[in-house]
């Protein structure tokens, strides 16, 4: 009898470990599976990019997108064309007409709307927006709708614009004056341009705008506001369709494969990609930015024992991955041999060396501009 329990209990425990195998070889071909489907659909999305891009080529000479720093809107004929460009502080409007009387009634309505919509509206209206919002997407991807926020409006308007004030406004800068010419490609066709410039405020104002949620969730992470809004700032400039080639996407610039994988899962415990629009919303590309900020200070660098010099090396790595702060110092990627150097040093001594050593130059800058905006926005925001 007792040899028997014995093979009973044994076989009991090979089945287990036979089936523990088969769930686990099961979850992995699911796995592969899904990232297989968000490959075909990151795929669609850039074919889908190239036709946009092409039958804009067949409009214009310069086929512009939206960029880090860029907000760029066609109309649905794609010969009306908008451009908010958040570093510079600027709006561009572009039309192609036959002459100048049809121009200026198209650069008006462009612009009325360039200063009034709400980036629900302006997503919702985009053609390039609504043939990738069509693309199916796979179950690994978590997605959300844009939310509703106002673009310009606080920026150019004392208070909630009015029919009359958005036609004052428009009437101050459609004029002949204004307006340049160029020749368009489209025969007996011109380009009229015209630039509108806005308040040295701007860049306040849209901040101010992302404030409660800034609050929030800087406090849900123990992280200082002033170091989220500097990060927002030198990412996007508050570009709400901040959109950059690696590709990474909104305010704080989150890549959806590296940072957005890891910040969604350290939040829901789940393995999910956050789609564009996922965070193209300002509340969820704070909330996973600051996630993501949360992780490379309190657990990727936590062997850096100084508190300043692990926050200027999570700042340089939030750039440009923790790897690569651990390269700067020993050439090798292995943050704990690196944190053994870093931590003999001063916090000013590892800022130099980051500044020195890191291996490319956008880090460098990064970490520069970041610290610099850290002591603007500590004033206005404490």
């Amino acid at each position: 009898m007792k040899k028997i329990f014995i093979f009973l209990v044994f076989g009991c425990i090979l089945l287990e470990a036979q089936s523990y195998k088969d769930i686990q070889k099961e979850f992995e071909a699911y796995k592969k599976q899904q990232y297989n489907a968000f490959d075909a659909y990151k795929k669609a999305q850039e074919k889908a990019f190239k036709e946009f891009k092409k039958k804009i080529k067949a409009v214009w000479d310069e086929p512009k997108l939206s960029t880090k720093k860029k907000f760029v809107s066609y109309s649905k004929d794609l010969k009306t064309r908008s451009e908010v460009d958040f570093k510079n502080n600027k709006i561009v409007i572009e039309t192609i007409a036959k002459n100048e009387k049809e121009a200026k009634q198209k650069l008006k309505t462009a612009l009325a709307k360039t200063v009034t919509q709400d980036t629900k509206t302006a997503f919702k209206t985009d053609p390039l927006e609504q043939t990738l919002s069509k693309i199916k997407k796979p179950k690994i991807i978590a997605d959300a709708k844009v939310d509703a926020k106002p673009i310009l409006a606080p920026v150019v308007f004392k208070k909630p614009p009015t029919k009359k004030s958005v036609k004052n406004f428009v009437k101050q800068y459609v004029t002949e004056k204004n307006i340049k010419t160029k020749r368009s490609k489209i025969p007996g066709a011109y380009i009229y341009k015209v630039e509108v410039k806005l308040p040295n405020d701007t860049t306040y104002k849209r901040s101010k705008l992302y404030l409660n949620e800034v609050r929030y969730y800087a406090k849900k992470r123990n992280l200082p506001i002033n170091l989220v809004f500097a990060i927002m700032h030198t990412e996007s400039s508050f570009n709400p369709k901040a959109t950059s080639y690696v590709p990474a996407y909104g305010l704080m610039q989150i890549v959806p494969r590296t940072a957005g994988v890891d910040s969604y899962f350290f939040i829901y415990k789940e393995k999910k990609i956050p789609s564009r629009y996922y965070l193209y919303n300002s509340k969820n590309n704070i909330k996973l930015g600051t996630a993501y900020f949360y992780l490379l200070y309190y657990k990727y660098l936590k062997p850096i024992k100084n508190p300043i010099s692990r926050l200027y090396c999570a700042i340089a790595a939030y750039n440009t991955g923790a790897g690569n702060i651990a390269w700067a110092f020993t050439h090798r990627y292995n943050v704990k041999e690196a944190a053994k150097i870093i931590n003999r040093l001063t916090p000013a001594e590892v800022y130099e060396r980051l500044i020195r050593d890191l291996r490319y130059d956008e880090p460098k800058h990064y970490l520069r501009r970041v610290t610099k905006r850290m002591d603007i926005y500590k004033k206005i925001y404490g």
